[in-house]
């Protein structure tokens, strides 16, 4: 029996992980739950799962999911020592996957108890890799991709020879402004970026798919999961999101993971492995019916973002984490109809350029770069009104 910490259960990762869970009860349990706003939602899972401990965001919604579970003999806490409290849980996996650098406090302590981390909050390697990695290293823990992307490389690595490995090709959809002229993404409306064609997901992953700055920030989460060199790391526009990444080697193999766009395969590679658990509920794919495979190469003239996320990688430092802290105010300030669509990646083009670069910077450095980003991020967003 595998016990389970969840951070951002009542997400769609969150969401889908216990799907699986009771699938597989003889198989799976959960120690703790984080959840988010959603705390009705949070309740039915408490009720449902028995988890030992269970964090909400703030008091208002503990005393209130309090208020629905009233015969729970867990404990239930709040804010960000309720999430550390979540993840440092007698677990055997902890599932990380809140959005944003909201992450990084209560994995770094995970890691730090010595239990292994799944990770879905892509944020946590992209503000803080260095700082992850060296710290999973003493405690001889293992962080595990739970994105599609990531978790097809690491399928596609699985028995190999990572020093045979030429390099990585990472897949993106292109969002629902593959084709969109550079001048009409000026007047982009936040139902249109709203609308990805192939993944559901929330809202700021949404528009980061949109923007490329998901991939970008895939693209430096890939160089800390795999240790392979920034340059050896490509990104490839595939519109139909069947093939979910590829890894060549020195020989011109390329293996790739091809599957039904479905969250419920990486995240059951990662709960069974190294078995796989049988997922007989999902549809096969088929790939008559998916039939022509488009592989376009990203524009990064009508998408700078995904540009910014590779200057910020080789920059090093904290430059991943001003990157990452300028984004999340970004995107916020358009999901709050503040600024427009192109002026996401302007803001971010202006904070990086400001951005006095710390290198090898601690736990505490890496804090104030991403609440300085934000800071600059909203007088940036300000003066666009």
């Amino acid at each position: 029996m595998r016990r389970l910490a969840i951070l951002g259960s009542t997400g769609s990762i969150g969401t889908t992980t216990l799907g699986l869970v009771d699938r597989f009860r003889d198989r799976f349990s959960v120690a703790s739950l984080a959840g988010g706003r959603n705390i009705e939602r949070l309740a039915e899972q408490v009720r449902s799962f028995e988890p030992a401990v269970v964090a909400t965001g703030d008091e208002e919604g503990a005393e209130k999911l309090r208020s629905l579970v009233p015969d729970f003999a867990g404990e239930i806490v709040a804010g960000g020592e309720g999430l550390v409290r979540v993840a440092t849980a007698d677990a055997d996996l902890l599932i990380s996957a809140l959005v944003g650098a909201l992450g990084l406090r209560p994995t770094l302590a995970a890691i730090e108890a010595g239990t292994d981390v799944a990770l879905a909050n892509k944020e946590v390697l992209v503000v803080a890799g260095e700082l992850m990695k060296s710290t999973a290293q003493r405690s001889g823990v293992k962080i595990f991709p739970l994105d599609s992307e990531h978790n097809a490389i690491f399928q596609a690595m699985h028995g190999q020879n990572r020093s045979e490995v030429k390099r990585i090709i990472l897949t993106a959809s292109g969002g629902p402004f593959l084709h969109t002229p550079r001048q009409e993404l000026e007047s982009v409306t936040l139902e249109q970026a709203l609308k990805h064609p192939t993944w559901k997901m929330g809202d700021k992953i949404t528009i980061d798919s949109s923007t490329l700055m998901n991939k970008g920030l895939e693209v430096i989460e890939a160089f800390w999961f795999f240790d392979v060199p920034v340059d050896e790391i490509d990104v490839v526009i595939h519109p139909q999101s069947i093939v979910h990444s590829m890894v060549e080697y020195i020989d011109g193999s390329v293996i790739a993971q091809l599957g039904i766009p479905d969250m419920a395969v990486p995240i059951s590679y990662i709960l069974g492995y190294p078995e796989r658990l049988p997922l007989s509920h999902l549809p096969s794919l088929d790939l008559v019916k998916a039939g022509k495979l488009e592989f376009h190469a990203p524009d990064t003239e009508r998408f700078p973002c995904l540009r910014l996320a590779y200057d910020a990688l080789r920059a090093r430092g904290t430059a991943s984490a001003v990157l990452n802290g300028a984004n999340e105010i970004a995107v916020a300030s358009f999901l709050d109809g503040r600024i427009a669509y192109l002026d996401i990646p302007r803001i971010l083009e202006g904070v990086l350029e400001e951005h006095p670069r710390v290198d090898g910077p601690d736990l505490g450095q890496l804090i104030e770069a991403d609440r300085w980003s934000r800071e600059r991020a909203r007088a940036l967003a300000a003066d666009r009104r």
